[in-house]
């Protein structure tokens, strides 16, 4: 039997390298027909779990599984830009049935091996100066960033602050939906309020129930602003936020409930 080694994979012809930093990543796009997927919204259910995973470990989502926009010649299509390490993640969550997904495991594990006790490699002298003027750059954006946000202004600017690793309504309904459950935005919301997880605050804002936030299912996130006339940073509305345990939570109650109304 002959194995084919990593080197000599289909999956390096469609790795994608930083100009800044030389790190790698992957397009789902490019890797979901090497995967044996011929359908885009199959190929999400694993990206979906991957997600679910990586958050379930801590790991940043937004970086790893950045979202991006592929453009064709017909219309733009979503895409996620996949670092090793999600990469590995979505074939370890693919159709263990698919041959193609054995070898993408396979590939994605060795890389992630190979990257883990790979040696650092000394920079050398250009590399150095161009590290050390990224990083300026770096700072000097940093500072300027602080001092506009330090500027007395009544213009709200985003700032969550909450645990990482939730949805907004509208992303958990998109995720709802990627799980063939038949919903919306305000479906999803007038549903949560009809279930007692939500509730109607001042002004028709949706709360989140203490118990709901007890059981982990959901986060409160506070919407800061600069307050025109002291310049001091100031607490707003909050925002409801779905976590992963929320969203797994929901999809059950709804698919027994539908069941129950076949039934019925």
């Amino acid at each position: 039997m002959t194995v084919i080694s990593p080197s000599a994979s289909p999956f390096d012809a469609i790795k994608n390298t930083r100009a800044e930093d030389g790190s790698e990543f992957w397009s789902a796009r490019d890797l979901q027909p090497l995967m044996g997927y011929a359908a885009w919204r199959n190929f999400e259910v694993p990206i979906d779990r991957a997600m679910t995973s990586a958050l379930n470990q801590g790991i940043d989502v937004n970086s790893n599984f950045a979202r991006s926009r592929k453009i064709t010649a017909t219309k733009p299509q979503d895409d996620y830009l996949l670092s090793r390490f999600a990469a590995y993640l979505v074939a370890m969550n693919g159709d263990p049935n698919k041959p193609e997904v054995a070898a993408a495991q396979h590939y994605f594990a060795v890389k992630t091996r190979e990257a883990e006790v790979a040696p650092v490699r000394e920079l050398t002298g250009p590399e150095l100066m161009a590290k050390a003027l990224l990083e300026a750059q770096s700072t000097l954006e940093a500072k300027d960033q602080q001092i506009a946000q330090l500027e007395p202004k009544a213009e709200a600017f985003d700032g969550y602050i909450g645990s990482a690793g939730d949805y907004s309504i509208n992303e958990a309904a998109k995720l709802l939906q990627r799980r063939g459950v038949d919903t919306g935005q305000n479906r999803l919301a007038n549903t949560l309020v009809e279930w007692g997880w939500l509730y109607r605050g001042r002004k028709n804002r949706l709360r989140v129930a203490q118990a709901q936030i007890d059981a982990r299912r959901f986060n409160e996130k506070t919407h800061y602003y600069i307050a025109a006339d002291t310049g001091e940073r100031t607490a707003g509305a909050t925002q409801p936020r779905v976590t992963a345990k929320g969203i797994d939570d929901i999809y059950a109650r709804m698919t027994a409930q539908t069941r129950l109304e076949v039934s019925a």
